[in-house]
Parts: structure tokens; C-alpha cells; sequence
């Protein structure tokens, strides 16, 4: 698998990139630090990896969105009521937190609540796209300066 991914660098970046944003247990990091200390460019490497990234979240917000009532309903036992108020609560405070779906263990069920609550898309995309930008562009910066000591 090693070979695999080192052979196909950019692409297999942005394979475990959107892999890693799926509600499976995946990192990518470890790839990025990788391409950069193997000489990629970093542009390029920061670029696919939030492209991969984003659109793995993107394919979470979907299952929520799209299975929302399902999931309000039957997993998360959600009546009516209770669900106003998370909505309430959510689209004045809560969508903000989008911003933070890069971190581990929250971040890909954040963007499931976005998706079951109905944040635009719009929206959606600027806080996460934003917030996987952040994360790989710090990743990049802080091997690059930790190479260059």
C-alpha cells in the first residue's frame, strides 16, 4: 500500500483526503507531511488535500441532509419539538462550528448535523472549506519551518 501511495502522490492524496472527511477513521496529515518533505510543492499538496477533504465533508452533509428525517427520527429519536429547538439553536449559534470540521472526532458529525439541519449549502461550504484550508495550510507551514530548522 506504502508503494501505492507514493507512486501515485497527488492522487492518493486526495483518495485518503476525502476518505479521512467520511465518518471512517482516517487521517491525512501524515500524507501531507510526507509530499512536502519528499519535495511537492506546497501549493499543490494543500490544494488537494482541502479539495479531497471538502469533499468528503461534502459527501457527509449529503447523508445528512438527505437522510435527515430518517436519522432524526429513528437514530437520534428526535419529536418535533426537540428538533425546532436543536434547529433554533443551531442556525443561530451552531453553524459557526462548522469551521472546526477539521478536527478529529467531532469534525465529520458536524458536518452531519449540517446536513440534517439544513444549512445552505452556501454557507456550508465557506465555513468548511475555510476551516480545511486553515488545517492543511498550518500542517504545510509547520513542516516546512520544522524542515528548513
Amino acid at each position: 500500500m506504502q508503494d501505492w501511495l507514493v507512486n501515485y502522490g497527488l492522487y492518493s492524496l486526495f483518495i485518503l483526503s476525502f476518505l479521512a472527511s467520511t465518518l471512517l477513521p482516517l487521517g491525512s496529515e501524515w500524507m501531507v507531511v510526507t509530499m512536502l518533505l519528499a519535495g511537492e510543492k506546497a501549493w499543490a499538496v494543500v490544494a488537494v488535500a482541502t479539495a479531497g477533504n471538502y469533499l468528503g465533508a461534502l459527501s457527509t452533509y449529503w447523508i445528512g441532509l438527505y437522510g435527515g428525517d430518517f436519522l432524526k427520527r429513528r437514530v437520534l429519536r428526535m419529536d418535533d419539538a426537540s428538533t425546532q429547538k436543536a434547529e433554533r439553536f443551531y442556525h443561530r449559534f451552531g453553524s459557526i462550528s462548522l469551521l472546526f470540521s477539521f478536527l478529529p472526532v467531532i469534525g465529520d458529525p458536524l458536518c452531519l448535523v449540517g446536513g440534517v439541519l439544513k444549512i445552505s449549502f452556501v454557507r456550508f461550504t465557506l465555513l468548511v472549506a475555510s476551516g480545511k484550508l486553515a488545517r492543511y495550510a498550518a500542517v504545510a507551514w509547520l513542516t516546512l519551518k520544522g524542515a528548513a530548522l
